[in-house]
């Protein structure tokens, strides 16, 4: 069982709702785990458990990072919004970097998220 780490910006949260929707079956396989405001919204709306442990603004990004460091995150599934500038841009840029280093596969978008859970898939 892998370890997903789910995070959207506030602009791509319906997008991320939808995408787990559509993948649902898979990603019941593994631990999945949030930035605080993208688990509350998982949770509340769809039957699942995703574990909260921080809001992105406020340090959950660099939590992220340092459960990468940790080795307890195996895929990160990380819509970003890259129209609207963020006061934590060098957190998630922070994240983005720990991700690329440890070489933990990050997705930045829908594409690239859809490529991970086949790739899932096929491993089984």
């Amino acid at each position: 069982m892998k370890t997903i780490a789910l995070v959207a910006h506030n602009e791509k949260k319906s997008e991320m709702l939808a995408w787990v929707k559509r993948h649902m079956d898979e990603l019941k396989k593994h631990r999945l785990i949030g930035t605080t405001n993208t688990s509350k919204l998982l949770n509340s709306v769809l039957d699942l458990e995703v574990e909260g442990f921080g809001h992105g603004p406020n340090g959950g990004d660099i939590l992220l990072a340092a459960q990468i460091l940790e080795g307890k995150v195996d895929e990160i599934i990380f819509l970003i919004d890259v129209e609207t500038p963020h006061g934590h841009e060098h957190d998630i840029q922070t994240l983005i970097r720990t991700a690329v280093l440890n070489n933990v596969p990050i997705a930045l978008n829908l594409a690239t998220a859809d490529f991970l859970v086949k790739l899932n898939k096929s491993e089984l």
